[in-house]
């Protein structure tokens, strides 16, 4: 996965969009720039981390209705939205910010605010996108594990012993311990603390019955 941040830049005025790609640019940010709403949904897989920058007042798809369309797809929550205005809208505002806005930034204001508006929205962005990205790898290292393997890992790492993952399962305590030493070596484990750990933040089909199952 591509973890470079991209700074998505919507604006329908080319020349005010053409100067901030160039200002960004030059500040070391990654830029691309897009005339309308419409434009970015089209063009924009949205994969990379990095930021949105809308302008606020744009024709037949407003920053706020584009705004909303993103959230609605999801994509806010680790792709974090600054807006721009030209017009101190300070209703706007607070709509943006009740719907998740990183930041309001006035077009005619200190460059730098932007800037730094910009660089923080990146920074949030890529941890995001780099703890989603541990979470698909632990998911995928635990789909491959068996069934088996599954049933005991989950309760081992939840404080149950041999024994009691045995009688709950139906199977010799030699067994258990075979599929413990096997899940563990698969995921690089050394105990039930480690494994405990590596299992936090993970859920989903196959984890979070089994969590309820080894209360």
């Amino acid at each position: 996965m591509d973890i470079r941040p991209l700074v998505r830049l919507v604006d329908d005025d080319t020349d005010f969009r053409r100067s901030q790609e160039l200002f960004l640019g030059m500040s070391g940010f990654e830029v691309r720039g897009y005339g309308s709403a419409r434009e970015l949904l089209d063009g924009d897989d949205f994969r990379r981390p990095g930021c949105l920058v809308l302008d606020i007042r744009m024709p037949v798809m407003t920053g706020l209705e584009l705004q909303q369309a993103l959230v609605d797809r999801g994509v806010t929550r680790d792709l974090p939205v600054v807006f721009l205005t030209g017009h101190g809208d300070l209703q706007a505002a607070v709509h943006t910010f009740k719907n998740g806005a990183f930041d309001f930034i006035e077009k005619k204001g200190d460059p730098m605010r932007l800037k730094e508006a910009v660089e923080k929205a990146c920074v949030f962005s890529v941890a995001a996108y780099e703890r989603a990205d541990i979470v698909r790898r632990k998911r995928a290292a635990f789909d491959a594990l068996t069934e088996r393997e599954k049933d005991v890992l989950v309760p081992a790492a939840r404080g149950k012993t041999n024994k009691e993952i045995a009688a709950a399962l139906g199977i010799g305590v030699e067994t258990v311990k075979m599929h413990r030493a096997n899940a563990f070596g698969k995921l690089g484990l050394q105990g039930a603390l480690e494994a405990y750990r590596w299992l936090e933040g993970l859920d989903g089909p196959g984890v979070d019955e089994r969590k309820e199952a080894s209360e």
